[in-house]
């Protein structure tokens, strides 16, 4: 079982509205999948290649709820 952490962030208003309006056509995402998936492509882009990562971001990718890899 995933732990999940809440966050609270300030964002530009400019990018809300974006993922405002992004929610809006898309019903299958919300702002924590989007949030999720972001956040774990961005670690990994930059120097992040723990495999946890990966697997947090096809997770949140593919809307799946399954058990991290180790």
């Amino acid at each position: 079982m995933n732990t999940m952490i809440s966050i609270q962030a300030n964002l530009p208003e400019d990018l809300h509205l974006a993922l405002l309006s992004y929610l809006e056509t898309h019903p299958d995402w919300d702002q924590d999948r989007v949030l999720s998936a972001s956040l774990s492509l961005f670690l990994m882009q930059y120097g992040n290649s723990d495999r946890r990562l990966a697997q947090v971001y096809l997770n949140s990718l593919f809307h799946r709820n399954l058990p991290s890899a180790c």
